[in-house]
């Protein structure tokens, strides 16, 4: 199963260590406080003190007030910072763009967070003069995009590089199938909520490795209207005075934010996970999104009060529309609802899964299994030119769309079934039945013990396997070499630009 990112960190005012920092935490305080008559006047007696005096190591608000009321003479320099009447920050002429030029008006940090440019606005969509992004503020503590400092090329060679070191036992691979615009693709899209030290809400993804928020506006490789989305319902939660869900003392309500987007179709589904089932002024806290983004279809309530480091939980309440959305992959028509796996780069999916049905050779006569089926998606692309598809899932949200899926395209010649797919395998085989291909796309981790026991003792003719880790696959390839089967043909697929993510496909035939 491809990486969901299930992607899927608290900077706690302290996080940049750069010079825009400091500045606006000055500033903020001006607008905050009033300087006490002594301190200020202490400090607009003694201006004359240069560098290295007392003000310098201690300054006040009435220096610090001073030093960015009085910027430099002459043009100004790339990274410095210019405040407004309110405490607001004035981006420069030709360094950033303002959020009304980012479709988001009136939707910028919170004080303390990370002001001004997200992630996307800090990459930008544009590559410099040698093809290579500048660097993201943010990425050494999100740690999602570690390849956000190399160009495009450069990463396809690395991924190519990588994945025939793994295969090099096994033969050499196809060229690495690229993407022709490598940004904003991630259609599945994961915001977590808390907030900052001064009780600010704040939004983003949690520090690699860590429960720290890292708060993100936006992101070189999400889809931005989902990141729009998500600046919108923080703001309302302030309008609504909901406080977000605190970890540590269980208390607060919103805990994250999940948003799915039709590539092809352009529907959204909003899923507000909530620490409890109650979420106040329910319908016009609807009615308010719905303003400002009338372009989402769907919104679902969560319920997730277990300590967990799982995003969605078991209950859910549709509170406005169908409850799930509609994408188009391959000519055929997909239900997707808030749990059901669905691949998160659609543009690259197709290339993908036209690889697998090109390694699988069907001819019209075949009996195929899809084991990790999800929501039917490959089996019943599969369908289309074999004799009867079998698909195996364990999520039962996931099968359910599955056969609403293959009813509403008319798939007629599969059959979808909740369970083990290692167990049902078993089955198969102690049942005598034959299997010409089997087309598996296990998860991260790869394929159990068991179940490849089971491949191997239903010996399908073919086997197709899809994976987002080639670390598992190789170790799985071992496996099935060992128990008689060769590869034949291998190809790496980017699905994940900027990151080290890479899916691949392999296909294999009994010795």
């Amino acid at each position: 199963m491809s990486a969901n990112r299930t992607w899927d960190k608290e900077t706690k005012g302290e996080s940049e260590k750069s010079v825009r920092k400091k500045p606006q935490k000055d500033a903020g305080r001006e607008t905050q406080k009033k300087p006490k008559k002594d301190s200020g006047g202490e400090n607009r007696k003694k201006p004359e003190k240069g560098p290295g005096g007392e003000n310098r190591k201690n300054p006040g608000k009435d220096s610090a007030r001073e030093n960015w009321k009085k910027p430099e003479k002459g043009p100004a320099r790339k990274n410095q910072i210019e405040f407004g009447k309110s405490g607001e920050r004035v981006p420069r002429k030709g360094t950033e763009r303002s959020a009304e030029a980012e479709g988001r008006k009136g939707s910028g940090r919170d004080a303390g967070n990370h002001t001004g440019p997200g992630r996307e606005r800090a990459t930008g969509r544009e590559t410099g003069g040698k093809g290579k992004q500048r660097p993201c503020p943010v990425a050494s503590k999100c740690g999602s995009c570690q390849w956000i400092n190399k160009s495009y090329d450069e990463q396809l060679q690395a991924k190519a590089a990588r994945f025939r070191r793994l295969m090099e036992p096994y033969g050499k691979p196809e060229p690495i199938i690229a993407m022709e615009q490598p940004a904003h693709y991630r259609c599945k899209v994961h915001a977590v909520f808390g907030e900052d030290r001064k009780r600010g809400i704040i939004s983003g993804t949690y520090e690699e490795k860590s429960h720290r928020i890292v708060p993100i506006d936006s992101c070189l490789i999400e889809n931005q209207k989902a990141d729009e989305i998500i600046v919108s319902i923080r703001g309302l939660l302030r309008s609504f005075k909901i406080r977000p869900y605190n970890e540590d003392t269980g208390f607060g309500l919103l805990r994250h934010v999940l948003i799915r987007v039709g590539h092809a179709t352009g529907q959204i589904m909003v899923v507000l996970v909530l620490g409890y089932p109650v979420l106040p002024s329910k319908k016009n806290f609807v009615k308010a999104l719905l303003q400002l983004h009338p372009e989402i279809t769907t919104i679902v309530i969560n319920v997730n009060g277990r300590d967990t480091s799982m995003v969605l939980g078991e209950k859910e309440e549709v509170i406005y529309g169908k409850g799930y959305i509609e994408d188009e992959l391959c000519g055929m028509t997909f239900r997707i609802s808030a749990k059901s796996f669905y691949q998160v780069n659609p543009v690259q999916t197709r290339k993908l899964y036209e690889k697998a049905m090109e390694y699988a050779c069907l001819t019209g006569k075949e009996t195929v299994l899809d084991a990790y089926c999800g929501t039917g998606t490959i089996g019943m692309l599969a369908a289309r030119q074999a004799a009867r598809v079998l698909g195996v899932e364990l999520n039962k949200e996931a099968v359910r769309d599955a056969i609403s899926n293959a009813k509403q395209n008319q798939v007629s010649n599969i059959r979808f079934y909740q369970g083990d797919a290692g167990v049902f395998l078993l089955q198969m085989a102690e049942n005598g039945e034959k299997l010409d291909v089997l087309l598996m796309d296990p998860p991260r981790s790869g394929s159990s013990e068991a179940f490849l026991k089971a491949v191997a003792k239903i010996r399908p003719r073919r086997i197709v396997y899809v994976s987002c880790n080639p670390e598992t696959l190789v170790q799985d390839l071992k496996f099935l070499v060992k128990n008689g089967y060769t590869t034949e043909k291998s190809a790496a697929v980017d699905m994940f630009p900027y990151t080290e993510g890479i899916e691949a496909v392999v296909s294999l035939s009994l010795a």
